[in-house]
């Protein structure tokens, strides 16, 4: 009998083990490309967003007036980023429809469905000049194919602000459908996150590809500035989303503050789970005035920690996440790059990151 309560009592502690078992990350390496390389005669740069599909990753660059996304193969060895070789760039240039001329074509994230091999896009739009944020496909030559309908809670241009709409996609681990997160709330659901705590929750929404329709939604709260005040910019929002496993997110949360040069960043990563509880908000005109469950969150990773192994100390503009390759060790890693603004703005990086992903 004692042996039974001894077997019983180490099963317990093994599913208790397993049940607190945390995926956690780690910073494996960086690697930051030499400054206005060209290729194919363009200035690489504003790299927006990133996905990993039939053997290269796809860059989407974050240029209204040429917009057009790049293809790369990266060279991984030994948990460390070897080179970034660019193959080649594909305009979108579709003489057959109007959908590009209609639309600003403000590009921010991209992902791949390797089966039908098309590409698809999410952008923000122009609010300030009547342009309606987009998420729309086309082939592997950039012709345009299709664009889904958005739902009523993100068609009201008048409640969205400009430059802060659609910013993050990831492709559903169901295979059925595709995540797009707004970067910052809507006037109706909330406050732009300050130096106070206040509700500032960003939508995040799954279309269903047969449908080409929203099917759910739910509010994920974002956190508040941490960092003092010495511009007149002070930002938080959400750059990326990756489902990793099934109603489980890697978040990108980027702090930008004017007034600290090249350190004005702060670059968090989240753990956030939609779980039975999570409220879906769908049809939900404000979430100011409803009572909501957000996605639970955890914080992962605050590259204010990882200073010391990043070029001069900067985490720049991180707005691109992916899976990279299976590690030596059997690990999934992640790649990150972020958006140089095509130096507008003062010295930036084309900067990648290498992180492993660990008790997945």
């Amino acid at each position: 009998m004692k042996n039974l309560f001894l077997i019983l009592f180490v099963i317990s502690v093994l599913v208790s083990c397993t049940k607190d078992k945390k995926t956690s990350l780690t910073f494996l390496d960086e690697f930051v490309l030499a400054d206005s390389i060209s290729f194919q005669h363009l200035i690489i740069g504003g790299l927006s967003g990133l996905d990993y599909a039939n053997g290269d990753y796809y860059f989407v660059v974050d240029d209204a007036h040429n917009p057009r996304f790049v293809k790369a193969a990266i060279s991984i060895q030994k948990n460390k980023i070897q080179a970034v070789d660019f193959k080649n760039v594909v305009f979108l240039n579709d003489t057959v429809t109007s959908y590009y001329k209609d639309n600003a074509l403000d590009l921010e994230s991209i992902f791949v469905d390797e089966e039908k091999q098309e590409v698809n896009f999410v952008g923000e739009g122009s609010i300030n000049d009547g342009k309606s944020p987009t998420i729309f496909k086309t082939d592997l030559n950039g012709k345009f194919l299709e664009a889904y309908e958005l739902p009523k809670s993100l068609s009201n241009n008048k409640e969205i602000k400009h430059n802060a709409v659609f910013e993050g996609s990831s492709k559903s681990l169901d295979g059925k459908g595709f995540w797009v997160a707004m970067e910052a709330p809507l006037k109706t659901d909330g406050e732009e996150p300050t130096f106070t705590k206040t509700s500032s929750p960003v939508r995040i929404t799954y279309f269903d590809k047969t449908s080409k329709k929203a099917t759910k939604q739910f509010a994920y709260q974002l956190e508040h500035i941490t960092k003092p005040s010495k511009g007149n910019i002070n930002l938080n929002g959400v750059t990326s989303i990756l489902e990793y496993k099934e109603n489980h997110f890697f978040i990108i949360e980027r702090t930008y503050q004017s007034g600290y040069g090249a350190h004005g960043n702060i670059v968090r990563i989240f753990d956030a789970v939609l779980d039975e509880q999570t409220t879906n908000v769908l049809e939900v005109a404000s979430l100011k005035e409803t009572k909501f469950i957000p996605l639970k969150k955890r914080l992962l990773l605050n590259f204010e920690d990882e200073k010391n192994q990043l070029t001069d100390g900067i985490v720049d503009n991180i707005e691109g996440l992916t899976f990279g390759p299976k590690l030596a060790n059997g690990n999934q890693s992640l790649i990150l790059v972020s958006d140089d603004n095509f130096q507008l703005y003062g010295k930036q990086l084309n900067q990648f990151i290498l992180l492993e992903i660990n008790n997945q």
